[in-house]
């Protein structure tokens, strides 16, 4: 870069930096040295393992459901704490951030006891990060940091001299309000990198509301990584240094960070002056203490998997139980019914039955004048208006059809977060592809009369039969008597054969009335057995075509929904 450049001609960085090696004893490989990453313990590191996998799980089972703008903070976190805990465990990565002029160099030089990043009235200084590091075996930090070998340096207080600070390694960033694109879009990248940060305010910006709305509001859930640091305080006289740091204080509430005081987590606050030495000492105190607790890396990646937690909280959680009741699969299997006829189906079955009956039961006579009231009856018109009726019928069927699938499609998503309740909404429309035909065959086999379309007999029908048939003998026979006397061929006697004849006249309708009468019952039951049938064929066809894939989404929303929990869960571990 050309401000790098421009830097290097100033001041030999290279120079200091072996001139330090040479009054420490050091080589010039300790950055190089390997990592040596260690499985952190403790329960930060316990809680967040759990919690990356349940979140690397939720990405897996939302992949199909969500879109991969929504899912991408969750892969760059994923990927992110996978790179960290690859690397040094030892080490604390803490970046020293601030506006133009807050005094970000002048503090890392004083916390180093050596000028590693220059200082100065041009603006912007700092163009590029430089590297502290209190210890070897950060080189895989500062490579996956991005940061050059001529840009690393060593405190003149380091190795065994300042054993409070082993393991820390401090990273001076461009200004953050730097005019230089490239100084700003640094920052943003080594801040989503780095184990914590060190924010240098001074007493003209510290309200700057680009720092505030940019950094401090959105990265309120790191405060346990934060420091905020009021510099400079050596320019405000009397008692202004504390107002202006309870006003600092006021701000960052405002924000919506946690202040670590009276023992709570949160963020430090402090002021001091760079320039003077005042405060620089606590404030290295409190990085000793921060540094030796060896768990920096994992609070900073549980912030990240927290926000990134709220940021999906939209599409994961739902407004009260969504779900399919009891009550819904009824009434869908209900609306099934009435669409494909059930109710008709077992009406007309109940009629087929009775008609069957009478059929059987019924006086030759009766069936005769029946038969001829079929001859007269042209079937044209009727076979017309049976068709177009059908075709009605079908039309509405389908209607039905469609109407109950995006009703209990609705009941199923209530709410849903959008993506699922869509996802909900699309498996009942899959499903209920090829619904209307599969009821439609269903009627036709389940809804139809009996076997090869008729119903079956009773036991009692024969006798019935027989009865009827032997009331026609009676009529024939007295008719004939009549006849043979009338002829002269058989003896006058009017009174018998009338008799006989007449028996047969009145007891065929009283059979037919009575088998009438004794087909209501179990014409009535074939005709509820036939519709409960059809229901119930109905609604298991709906089951299987709407109703499992609509639980099928539902499950797996309740899986996600347990991952998500899990990842939500275990904020303030510790």
């Amino acid at each position: 870069m050309t401000a790098v450049s421009t830097v290097e001609e100033r001041w030999d960085d290279g120079l200091i930096a072996r001139r330090v090696q040479e009054q420490q004893g050091v080589t010039g490989e300790e950055d190089s040295a390997p990592d040596e990453p260690q499985a952190p313990t403790g329960p930060y590191a316990t809680a967040l393992r759990g919690r990356l996998d349940a979140l690397r799980k939720l990405v897996g089972l939302s992949a199909t459901r969500l879109d991969g703008h929504t899912l991408a903070e969750a892969g760059r976190v994923l990927e992110e704490a996978s790179a960290r805990q690859r690397l040094s465990s030892r080490h604390t990565v803490v970046a020293i951030a601030g506006a133009t002029g807050s005094g970000k160099s002048t503090l890392i030089n004083a916390l180093a006891g050596v000028p590693v990043s220059e200082t100065g009235l041009r603006r912007p200084t700092t163009s590029a990060p430089i590297a502290c590091a209190w210890s070897e075996g950060a080189g895989g930090l500062l490579d996956r940091l991005a940061i050059p070998g001529r840009l690393r340096r060593r405190p003149l207080a380091g190795g065994v001299g300042d054993e409070a600070l082993q393991g820390l390694v401090l990273v001076d960033l461009p200004d953050h309000d730097s005019a230089v694109t490239a100084h700003r879009e640094q920052v943003d990248r080594l801040l989503a990198l780095v184990d914590a940060v060190i924010w240098v305010v001074d007493p003209e910006k510290y309200a700057d509301a680009a720092l505030h709305e940019r950094y401090l509001r959105p990265l309120a859930g790191h405060a346990e990584v934060m420091f905020v640091v009021l510099n400079q305080v050596d320019r405000l006289p009397g008692d202004a240094a504390d107002q202006v740091l309870d006003d600092l204080r006021r701000l960052l509430d405002e924000d919506g960070m946690a202040l670590g005081e009276h023992g709570e987590p949160g963020a430090t606050v402090l002021a001091l002056s760079a320039l003077t030495g005042e405060g620089v000492g606590e404030l290295r105190e409190m990085l000793g203490v921060f540094v030796q607790q060896r768990n920096a890396a994992q609070r900073r990646l549980s912030a990240d998997v927290d926000a990134t937690a709220r940021r999906l909280r939209p599409v994961y959680v739902a407004d009260g139980r969504p779900g399919l009741g009891e009550r819904s699969r009824e009434d869908f299997g209900a609306r099934l019914a009435v669409a494909v006829g059930a109710h008709a189906a077992g009406e007309a079955a109940e009629r087929e039955w009775r008609r069957n009956a009478g059929r059987a039961c019924g006086t030759p006579w009766l069936r005769l004048w029946r038969w001829y009231e079929r001859l007269r009856t042209p079937g044209g018109t009727q076979a017309q208006g049976d068709a177009e009726t059908t075709v009605e019928d079908e039309l509405t069927a389908r209607q039905r059809v469609e109407q109950a699938v995006r009703v209990v499609a609705d009941e199923a998503s209530r709410g849903l977060p959008a993506p699922w309740a869509q996802a909900v909404r699309e498996a009942a429309v899959r499903g209920a592809q090829g619904l209307p035909e599969a009821l439609d065959e269903l009627a036709a086999t389940v809804g139809r009369p009996g076997r090869d379309g008729k119903p079956p007999r009773p036991a009692w029908w024969p006798a019935a039969v027989l009865a009827q048939a032997a009331m026609t003998l009676l009529q024939f026979y007295g008719g004939l008597w009549l006849l043979g006397q009338i002829v002269g061929v058989l003896e006058p006697g009017l009174m018998v054969p009338a008799l006989i004849m007449l028996s047969g006249v009145v007891g065929g309708p009283l059979v037919e009335w009575g088998c009438a009468a004794a087909a209501r019952g179990p014409a009535r039951r074939y005709g509820q057995e036939t519709e409960r049938r059809l229901r119930e064929a109905a609604a298991g066809c709906g089951r299987a075509m709407v109703l499992d894939p609509i639980a099928s989404e539902l499950m797996r929303y309740r899986e996600v929904r347990e991952q998500y929990a899990t990842v939500e869960a275990g904020r303030r571990v510790g």
